[in-house]
């Protein structure tokens, strides 16, 4: 079944002096004679991205999008002209922005938030109104869940993320990274479901799991040095930096480790305990 702005495994019917013709269902889609693999034949499975329709054609490129129909991604602004704003879509083709899909005054070189949708036509497009894509969160979304997350935008409270390219979450800013961005894609987990329908999320599984990671993480840090010059009075940021953990859990997980016997402690760091 052909997918339009989806990633797609195709089998090739047949070869000519346009290129491959892939069988998707009913349809054949043209993967271009420029694009075609040494030796391709009759037969042989291809994996490709669907883009779009040119002139009643399905097109198709190995070439890998920046976002598939239904993803977010962060896209520079690769020109605007009198048809409009156009997004680089990472496939030597562009997407068009619509008037009323752009929540501000985009120009050329600046990067822009959207996600890749379809007309009623099918054809692809961005909407950078990125609050009009987001849904309520659903009812079989916990606390504890992985999710993926991607940044959205920045407030006193912290970070608006994009949760599973489907909801809005807030990251809190105590659990910022350094040099956080937007368009950025991160492993977390669902914190809470709040009363407004929205969710807070944490970088951090917590529990027995989080501490566990933590120590092991600490160890493979040790592992060909003498010295983990991280201790008690280190900075947050330093620990941070090192471990990606919050000085809290490192402290937690340096104790634990302690105990077992694995560590020794000094004014100057951590060292594996001698046999």
């Amino acid at each position: 079944m052909l997918q339009i702005g989806k990633t797609q495994t195709l089998t090739v019917s047949h070869l000519d002096q346009r290129g491959a013709w892939l069988t998707a269902g009913a349809e054949l889609v043209l993967l271009p004679r420029a694009e075609l693999p040494a030796a391709c034949g009759a037969g042989e499975r291809l994996t490709v991205f669907v883009y779009g329709v040119v002139a009643g054609q399905p097109m198709a490129t190995l070439r890998r999008p920046r976002a598939e129909l239904g993803q977010f991604a962060l896209f520079p602004v690769s020109q605007v002209n009198e048809h409009g704003v156009f997004l680089d879509w990472g496939i030597g083709k562009e997407l068009l922005v619509p008037r009323a899909k752009q929540p501000k005054h985009l120009v050329s070189g600046e990067s822009c938030l959207a996600r890749v949708e379809l007309d009623r036509q099918g054809r692809p497009f961005a909407n950078a109104r990125v609050e009009q894509c987001l849904e309520e969160p659903a009812a079989g979304l916990k606390a504890g869940d992985a999710v993926t997350l991607m940044v959205w935008q920045f407030t006193d409270l912290g970070a608006k993320v994009i949760v599973e390219n489907r909801y809005a979450g807030l990251l809190y800013r105590n659990e910022l990274l350094p040099g956080l961005r937007p368009g950025e894609v991160l492993d977390g987990y669902v914190k809470a479901l709040r009363p407004d329908g929205k969710l807070d999320v944490t970088l951090h599984r917590g529990g027995a799991a989080e501490l566990e990671a933590a120590r092991q993480t600490i160890l493979a840090a040790l592992q060909g040095r003498e010295l983990l010059p991280l201790h008690d009075d280190s900075p947050p940021e330093a620990i941070r930096a090192a471990l990606g953990m919050s000085k809290k859990l490192f402290k937690k997980a340096v104790g634990g480790l302690y105990k077992a016997g694995l560590v020794e402690l000094s004014p100057a760091g951590i060292r594996r305990k001698r046999s």
